[in-house]
């Protein structure tokens, strides 16, 4: 009763043209309906100032503003700290009894399949096709300094989580915003903060984990599958809804189980993602391996020339570090969610597991991608995204859209379900834990697969971003006044290390 009455309420709410929309196709009313929504989010969240004709979004000096800040202040700890998160995430600090519900490496394997996805493979290359090779230089600065960011609020997630008599983990930037400003005599903003929070990881779920990577996982497999079976003539052409479809009856699936069957699902993807797309560009790299000096060169030049493809050198910058967070998540307060389920006394020690995610993410998969796009070319004024990426590898692995068809289900398919992981904490932070709002944001997430399979890339991309640089506002401001509270736990932590208070248990 509860998934009828949900349903009835939702189309009650459509526009009467989406309705009434008749033999219209549903690719064309998807568009129409939701693309006027979509541009209005993406042009209010990266409101800005000009500078050389060029757009300055406010929250992008925000985001990297405050990473720059975060790494000076905990004196570079992601690089000083790097060796020792390798020693936490291989295990030998696992210890079963500590509180928690998976792993160091599950937290992480969680936390990555919601970061190393498709904004990997299609957002590189709308960078590359938009700022030229120099914005790979800005994403790979961004990637170095969101480590510490991602430390801090990790660190946070672990600190303030909850949990209740059954064992189930409950936390992210709404608990330690709400939790940990009260401490400091700030209950009202920690109240404002997190309520913001809480809203603004829900459109991230929406806009990033449902939409974009449905529509770049639909756009690889019908550029795949349509010419295979008929061509314009195939049941697929314009049919991304029907992959939407299946994509979500799979989702729908796998998010029954909780965190739990999302970690497992997830350890297990990852790996084999990593190993089949990675493998595939060191592939490329090597048989190129003379173009590398090259394309090294072009990404410096094309960082600090003033003639970039859009916007020159300030253009270059803001698409750089746009990119690179839309990829890694520093700084927005997605990733504390999962890391929040580690099995850990020590919130320290899952910050140092969580610095590795944009070094993962950024540094090595995203420069990855960028050096194979930069060494065949043919990116000025490309647009399409994944299929610019699988061009370009298919210039060297004739077969590789197949494999990169495979792997891109599977990068949509992790962040699916672990974005649907964070909008769900969210939801049940707002609501106290109700069922029925539950159910009504399992379907809600749905429906939004299957919108977002039939949605154009603009559209999707302006708003998924939009969403996730909102995640950033609320989240920032309490990093900021909580920072001195985790360089204090981060020199403990440090200490007992040394001192051998705090001991490897394998």
């Amino acid at each position: 009763m509860r998934l009828v009455f949900f349903l009835t309420a939702l189309a009650a709410t459509l526009p009467g043209s989406v309705l009434a929309a008749g033999s219209e196709p549903f690719e064309t009313m998807v568009n129409r309906v939701f693309g006027p929504y979509t541009k209005a989010a993406s042009d209010f969240i990266f409101w800005g100032f000009e500078v050389g004709g060029v757009t300055f979004p406010l929250v992008v000096i925000w985001l990297i503003a405050g990473a720059l800040f975060f790494t000076v202040y905990m004196k570079f700890i992601n690089l000083r700290g790097f060796k020792q998160s390798l020693r936490i995430v291989s295990g030998k600090y696992d210890n079963p009894k500590d509180p928690g519900e998976v792993t160091h490496f599950q937290a992480l394997s969680a936390a990555l399949s919601g970061t190393v996805g498709l904004g990997n493979i299609a957002g590189v290359a709308i960078a590359i096709s938009v700022g030229g090779p120099g914005a790979t230089f800005w994403m790979i600065l961004a990637g170095f300094l969101g480590m510490t960011s991602k430390f801090v609020e990790c660190t946070l997630g672990v600190k303030y989580r909850e949990i209740d008599e059954n064992g189930v983990v409950s936390g992210g930037p709404m608990y330690y915003l709400s939790k940990g400003l009260a401490k400091r005599g700030l209950v009202r903003l920690g109240i404002i903060l997190a309520a913001l929070s809480a809203l603004s990881v829900i459109g991230g779920a929406v806009g990033s984990g449902a939409f974009f990577q449905v529509n770049q996982a639909a756009a690889q497999f019908i550029n795949v599958v349509v010419p295979l079976t008929g061509g314009e003539n195939s049941v697929f052409f314009q049919g991304g809804w029907i992959f939407g479809i299946v994509y979500a009856f799979f989702v729908g699936l796998i998010i029954i189980g909780g965190i739990k069957k999302i970690s497992h699902v997830t350890e297990f993807l990852v790996p084999i993602m990593a190993f089949i797309y990675v493998g595939a560009a060191l592939v490329i790299l090597f048989t190129h391996a003379g173009q590398i000096p090259e394309a090294f060169i072009a990404i410096f030049k094309g960082a600090f020339s003033p003639d970039g493809i859009t916007g020159g050198f300030i253009g270059v910058i803001i698409i750089g570090i746009q990119r690179a967070t839309f990829s890694n998540e520093a700084g927005l307060g997605s990733a504390p969610i999962a890391h929040a389920a580690a099995k850990t006394k020590e919130p320290v020690a899952e910050g140092l597991v969580a610095l590795l995610e944009p070094f993962i993410d950024t540094v090595v998969v995203c420069t990855m991608t960028a050096l194979v796009i930069i060494i065949v070319g043919g990116y000025e004024g490309a647009t399409e995204g994944i299929t610019l990426t699988s061009r370009a590898f298919a210039s060297v692995i004739s077969w590789f859209p197949y494999v990169l068809m495979v792997a891109a289900i599977l990068f949509a398919f992790s962040t699916s379900i672990t974005w649907y992981y964070y909008g769900e904490r969210s939801f049940v932070y707002l609501s106290n834990n109700s069922g029925a709002v539950k159910l009504a944001y399992k379907i809600s997430f749905i429906a939004a697969l299957i919108i977002g399979s039939s949605m154009t890339l603009n559209s999707i991309f302006d708003f998924a971003a939009a969403m996730l640089f909102a995640m950033a506002i609320p989240n920032m401001i309490g990093l900021y006044i909580m920072a001195p509270e985790v360089r204090r736990m981060l020199k403990s932590y440090l200490a007992r290390v040394k001192s051998g208070e705090i001991k490897a248990v394998k």
